[in-house]
C-alpha cells in the first residue's frame, strides 16, 4: 500500500510568552494519522512563515533556524526512505521515535553496557576477576554521566557513536572526572570493547574506532632501593599493627605478590618446588595466571613469625593481612618513621621485587616475569627500562665526581 506521508513545521501563536515567542512544533502525517514532536527551537511569531514553514526574514537568527529546520526534515525524509527500503510498515509514531531515538528496534548504547557487564559479574572468579568487573562498571557510570551532561539524554542509540562521541568523552574524563592520561585511555578501552560487540552484531554499520588509537604514556614507577628496605627492616616501630603492615609489606617486597594476592594466599598455596625448597605457587586474582616465585628467607621468616597470630591459627590463611586502605595508610605513618620520601603504596613493594630484590641481582627477565605472572615480557621490561634511568643517574653522579676530583687537581 502507498504511504501518503508529510511534514508540516509551525507554531501556536496562541501560546507564544510574553516577548512573542512560540515554540516551532513538526507534524509528521502517514495515511491521515499523525505524530507531532517540539524541534526545542522559538521563533517571534512575526518572524514566522506558516504557508513556508519556516522563519521569514535574513537574519542571521533566522537563517540559522531555517537550516536547523531542513536538516531536520532531511532526517526525517532518509528515515522514511530507509523504513521504505526495508519494506517495513510505516507509521507517523514509527517515524517519530526513530527520529528522537526511542525505535524499539534500535539498539541503544547503555542497554548493551549492562548486558555485557551482568554476562561478565556471572563470570566473575571463572574468566573474569572482581577487578576487572568494577572497572566495567565504573567505565559504564562514566559513559552514563557524559551522556546526561552532554547529550541531555538518559541514554543514546548506540548508531550515533561516532568518533567525535569518543573524542568527547575523552576529554570529559580528563576534564570533569579529572583522570590521568593512562586512566582515561583505560576506561575508553573498556567502552571500545561495547562498541566492537555492536559492530559484530551488525547493530552498527561502521566502527568509529577505526581511526581512534590508543596511546599509554610510560609512567615510571616508584621502588625502594636496597638502602631503603634495610632502613625497613631494621626500623623498631612502636605499635604491633605498624609492625605488622611493616613484615606484610616487606614479605611482597620478596615476594612480589600484589595486595589481592598476599591476602588471599593460603597454606595450600605454599609447596615443596622442583629444588626441594618451598616456593609460593598461586594464581594472580587480577589476571587469572600462575605466579611461581621461590621463598627467600627474609620472607620464610615473616611467614614463621606470624605461625601463632591468634588470626592464622584457625584460619587458613598464612599472613593477616588489613584492608588495602588500611594498609596503605599506615604504610604513610611507616616511612615518615623510616624517613623514607616516597609516596609509600602496598603495590610499590611488587615493583621493589621486580627492581630491586631481582633485576638488580641478575635474575633473568624472563624469571622475573614469571615469577610477577605477567602475561607478556613487554609488562616486565618497562621495569628494565626503570633500571636503566637509574644507570644512567648513578653514572650521573660518577661523572660529576670525577669532574670535581679534576678541577680540585687543576686548581692544585
Amino acid at each position: 500500500m502507498q504511504n501518503l506521508f508529510s511534514l508540516l513545521f509551525y507554531i501556536r501563536r496562541s501560546k507564544s510568552d510574553k516577548n512573542g515567542f512560540a515554540n516551532i512544533y513538526l507534524r509528521i502525517t502517514v495515511n491521515s494519522k499523525r505524530a507531532e514532536l517540539s524541534i526545542r527551537r522559538k521563533v517571534h511569531v512575526e518572524k514566522w512563515n506558516s504557508n513556508a514553514g519556516k522563519g521569514k526574514g535574513y537574519g542571521q537568527d533566522i537563517q540559522e533556524l531555517n537550516h536547523y529546520i531542513d536538516i531536520i526534515k532531511s532526517k526525517v525524509y532518509e528515515i522514511h526512505r530507509t523504513l521504505v527500503n526495508q519494506n517495513k510498515e510505516i507509521t507517523a509514531s514509527l517515524l517519530r521515535d526513530i527520529y528522537i531515538g526511542k525505535d524499539n528496534n534500535q539498539k541503544m548504547l547503555l542497554k548493551i553496557f549492562q548486558d555485557h557487564n551482568d554476562q561478565v559479574n556471572k563470570l566473575v572468579g571463572k574468566d573474569f576477576a572482581h577487578g576487572t568487573a568494577e572497572r566495567y562498571r565504573t567505565a559504564k557510570k562514566h559513559i552514563e554521566d557524559y551522556i546526561k551532561v552532554e547529550y541531555k539524554k538518559d541514554d543514546i542509540p548506540v548508531k550515533d557513536v561516532d568518533h567525535k562521541f569518543i573524542s568527547g568523552f575523552e576529554y570529559y574524563l580528563k576534564t570533569v572526572r579529572k583522570c590521568g592520561h593512562n586512566t582515561a585511555i583505560k576506561y575508553i578501552t573498556n567502552f571500545k570493547k561495547i562498541i566492537r560487540i555492536a559492530y559484530a552484531n551488525d547493530w552498527i554499520s561502521r566502527d568509529p574506532f577505526y581511526n581512534w588509537k590508543a596511546k599509554l604514556k610510560i609512567v615510571d614507577r616508584e621502588f625502594l632501593s636496597e638502602g631503603e628496605i634495610q632502613k625497613m627492616v631494621t626500623k623498631e616501630l612502636h605499635t604491633p599493627r605498624l609492625d605488622q603492615v611493616k613484615d606484610i609489606f616487606i614479605f611482597c617486597c620478596f615476594t612480589g605478590l600484589a595486595y589481592a594476592d598476599v591476602k588471599k594466599l593460603s597454606k595450600n598455596d605454599i609447596v615443596i618446588g622442583i629444588d626441594s625448597e618451598r616456593w609460593i605457587k598461586t594464581k594472580r586474582t587480577k589476571t587469572d595466571t600462575r605466579s611461581n616465585i621461590p621463598l627467600l628467607p627474609t620472607a620464610e621468616a615473616i611467614l614463621g613469625k606470624y605461625n601463632g597470630h591468634p588470626d592464622i591459627i584457625n584460619s587458613d590463611k598464612v599472613l593477616p593481612v588489613l584492608s588495602n586502605q588500611k594498609m596503605n595508610a599506615y604504610l604513610k605513618e611507616i616511612a615518615d618513621l623510616c624517613e623514607i620520601h616516597k609516596n609509600l603504596t602496598f603495590h610499590l613493594a611488587r615493583h621493589t621485587f621486580a627492581t630491586t630484590v631481582t633485576l638488580t641481582n641478575g635474575v633473568p627477565i624472563e624469571s622475573v616475569s614469571k615469577m610477577l605472572g605477567h602475561k607478556s615480557l613487554k609488562t616486565t621490561q618497562h621495569y628494565a627500562k626503570i633500571l636503566d634511568r637509574k644507570v644512567s643517574d648513578d653514572m650521573k653522579a660518577l661523572r660529576d665526581k670525577f669532574q670535581i676530583e679534576k678541577t680540585i687537581s687543576n686548581i692544585v
